[in-house]
């Protein structure tokens, strides 16, 4: 039986694990500036979470699969740290807990996530986010985001619902 459940401190080890070993994928594709070994230190993870990074994990028999969090920045929701075990992916456990994140706010939802990182983004896209603009994504990244500029100017940011018609200005407004 498997289940999407809110993650407590017991589970800091496997959420450590379970980053560090999908983001992998990130070798090679990201800057090799921004590519560090592990990708995120333990101490940064508790600095995540300090800073309001709520962790959700999907458990199947007993194990943690996969990881997402989610952060409340005032007029906005994000979803950060998502992660699937590198054994099961393409199973289903990235959207299940995205749509159980989903479900537990009544915000806009903002996804930042790499530019190269394209199977991201159509992960997103296949559940009805967008890609923004430049201008947007920068201006978002600076204001609700707590990463260096390099990232900044690495990184997408992709918003949930349906893309204005004709390209026009996005219903969000922050």
């Amino acid at each position: 039986m498997s289940m999407i459940r809110a993650c407590s401190g017991d589970d800091l080890a496997a959420i450590y694990a379970i980053i560090n070993d999908a983001a992998r994928a990130y070798r090679g594709v990201i800057p090799d500036d921004r590519w560090r070994e592990p990708y995120m230190p333990m101490d940064e993870l508790r600095a995540e979470i300090r800073d309001g990074v709520a962790f959700w994990g999907y458990e199947a028999e007993g194990e943690l699969l996969g990881v997402m969090g989610i952060q409340d920045r005032g007029a906005v929701t994000l979803i950060r740290h998502a992660y699937v075990r590198t054994g099961v992916r393409n199973r289903g456990i990235g959207t299940a807990l995205l749509a159980g994140l989903e479900e537990t706010t009544g915000k806009p939802i903002l996804i930042g996530t790499w530019a190269a990182a394209g199977w991201a983004i159509r992960f997103y896209e296949k559940n009805g986010y967008y890609l923004l603009s430049r201008e947007r994504t920068e201006r978002l990244l600076r204001r609700y985001w707590n990463i260096p500029e390099r990232q900044i100017a690495t990184s997408v940011v992709l918003a949930h619902g349906q893309r204005p018609k004709g390209g026009g200005t996005q219903p969000l407004t922050p």
